[in-house]
């Protein structure tokens, strides 16, 4: 066996800024419909006279399978992105997200063609869960792979700050349309962010067509294992895999308890404005924003498991004041502290990407990381609102929901501290 060095790329940087603006609009897609569930979908695609809750439930249903839809969609571009590159399946992802997306802002309601409108936005969201479960896996791996090795934490967040980015976008989209009038949000101004997001779609796709290919993946192209890339991540990294499902919980699903819930119970429960909760999660997403590459910059400084590991048991403390200070009903204190969630989230979230990436060899790394992501994506993401609806319906009590996101950043501490770390050079082997 014979080793060789890891590749290196003359235009890191490049790749980064790509990897941002492709995630970013992805992520943008993504989480309007998010917003758009907690808010306005149970009233405008499900019958009027059933109870607000099991039309609240029902929208969060509908969110979910873009969830189910991911581990599909990491598969299938995971495939592609292994045999044929990283740049040509994410052009695919990126162009998939924004024709569902604008199609989204163009369906009738339930008042309009019955049971056909939730009936579209599922095959719709199901199309969603599909591109931006290819998506996240291959820009990840081309801003980690285009990196040196000493700053591939903070490269690879680039990838990442399309998530706050993207729900800055989407939070701040629709406040803006709130604070203009209210009635018009749930008349017809929700269509608007969805329709927008064809510009942003156009942009990505000039962006993304002018990065190389990932220098990792044409280093490994002798190597490419026989067979399907699925069936040599499940010989060689099964194990990996499953850790790599325990280590996001927080990462992928908390983040959800903290804004779609969050966003719906302040609104149906607290009675908090709406106005108020998509501020704070604007300004909250801004912050994020603003920490993620500095905090990932700690990673490379003083070990990406130890920052890692830091945020999560940030979350943890932060998993019941958040919700109490809801109940004081003073805006001030509930920006402050979606903020300060925000920071612990980043200090996950941020990092995560290296963490993941390099858990698994490259010759199925597209594979294994988009498996494992988009796994846990659908078991902790998206059934992370329904989920902690369904507890506070049973129990009456946000303890409940307190409680799953704790157990969850328990799960992440213990997955992570048996987690592999690897670095390209000592991958790159060839028989």
């Amino acid at each position: 066996m014979s080793e060789r060095t890891a590749p290196t790329s003359p235009h890191p940087a490049r790749a980064a800024v790509a990897a941002f603006v492709g995630t970013t609009i992805e992520w943008f897609d993504f989480y309007i419909y998010a917003t758009a569930a907690s808010l306005v979908f149970a009233t405008l695609f499900f019958p009027a006279d059933i109870d607000p809750m099991v039309g609240l439930m029902a929208s969060f249903a509908t969110f979910s399978v873009g969830f189910f839809a991911r581990p599909l969609g990491g598969l299938l571009f995971g495939h592609y992105g292994d045999r044929l590159g990283r740049k040509s399946a994410l052009v695919i992802t990126l162009l998939m997200m924004g024709v569902a997306t604008f199609s989204v802002g163009l369906l009738p309601t339930y008042e309009q063609v019955g049971f056909l409108a939730p009936l579209l936005l599922v095959v719709l969201r199901f199309v969603q869960g599909i591109a931006v479960g290819g998506e996240w896996g291959g820009a990840v791996l081309m801003a980690v792979e285009h990196a040196p090795e000493n700053r591939k934490t903070f490269y690879g967040a680039f990838a990442q700050l399309g998530n706050p980015a993207g729900a800055l976008l989407a939070t701040g989209s629709f406040g803006l349309i709130a604070a203009w009038d209210t009635e018009i949000l749930y008349d017809w101004g929700w269509r608007l962010p969805f329709l927008a997001s064809v510009l942003l779609v156009v942009v990505g796709m000039v962006i993304r067509f002018k990065v190389e290919e990932s220098p990792v993946f044409d280093a490994v192209q002798d190597d490419q294992p026989r067979g399907l890339p699925l069936g040599y991540a499940l010989r060689t990294s099964w194990r990996t895999l499953l850790l790599g499902v325990g280590v996001l919980p927080v990462a992928v699903g908390g983040y959800y308890i903290v804004t779609t819930f969050l966003q719906a119970y302040g609104v149906t429960e607290v009675g908090i404005s709406e106005q108020v909760i998509l501020t704070g999660l604007s300004i909250a997403a801004f912050v994020e924003l603003v920490v993620t590459l500095g905090v990932s910059w700690l990673g490379d400084r003083y070990g990406t498991v130890r920052v890692v590991t830091i945020g999560l048991v940030g979350v943890g403390v932060l998993a019941l004041p958040q919700f109490l200070i809801l109940e004081t009903g003073s805006t001030l204190l509930i920006v402050l502290m979606l903020c300060v969630m925000r920071v612990a989230m980043a200090t996950v979230y941020g990092p995560i990407a290296r963490v993941l990436a390099q858990m698994y060899p490259p010759q199925a790394r597209y594979t294994s990381i988009s498996i494992a992501y988009q796994t846990a994506g659908a078991i902790f993401g998206g059934l992370a609102p329904l989920a902690c609806t369904a507890l506070f319906a049973a129990t009456g009590s946000i303890l409940s929901v307190v409680g799953l996101l704790i157990g969850m950043v328990v799960l992440s501490v213990v997955c992570l501290a048996h987690a592999p770390r690897y670095q390209d050079s000592d991958l790159l082997t060839s028989d």
